[in-house]
């Protein structure tokens, strides 16, 4: 009877503790996120022109009327690069209910961009960019952008194609 009751008792305060230590780890990274993200920008997207790779200029005005993932790297980047195929995978599972595009950023020629493109078979839009123009301050840095073509929230770092896609189709 008494082993029981301390079995019990055990139980109870080990669910306790695990769920204010899990409540915990969330909450570092929550607070962590949010620093990451302070300098990102907020709002509507910047009215930027940018050359694309295959030479035409392509206004970020452009992709509003769906939800957008403007993913933005920069080829000397180790983590954009295995980043890029969930980028890759959400582009292919989101199909034509959004747009995926990328704006390079940190690169030394446009030819340095070509060959990194041709080399890691990037199959999504990516445009010449300039990182300060769209306060990143580190890489990877996605935004994700509403219908009207408003920043509803960023992220800067490794992003699973779960927790993309999450984001992308979050209310």
């Amino acid at each position: 009877m008494m082993l029981s009751r301390f079995r019990a008792l055990y139980r109870e305060r080990r669910a306790v503790r695990w769920t204010v230590d899990a409540l915990a780890l969330l909450a570092i990274f929550l607070l962590i996120s949010a620093y990451q993200t302070r300098k990102h920008l907020r709002g509507p997207m910047p009215a930027l022109q940018l050359r694309a790779t295959s030479g035409e200029t392509v206004a970020l005005d452009s992709l509003r009327g769906k939800k957008t993932l403007v993913y933005v790297w920069a080829p000397w980047c180790g983590v954009c690069k295995v980043e890029s195929s969930n980028v890759s995978r959400v582009r292919s599972l989101v199909g034509g209910r959004a747009n995926v595009v990328s704006i390079v950023a940190g690169y030394q020629s446009a030819d340095e961009v070509q060959r990194h493109v041709a080399t890691h078979s990037i199959d999504y839009p990516v445009l010449l960019g300039d990182e300060h123009a769209l306060a990143v301050t580190s890489f990877p840095t996605i935004y994700f952008l509403d219908e009207q073509g408003r920043i509803t929230r960023s992220v800067t770092g490794y992003t699973t194609t779960a927790g993309l896609l999450a984001r992308l189709f979050m209310p």
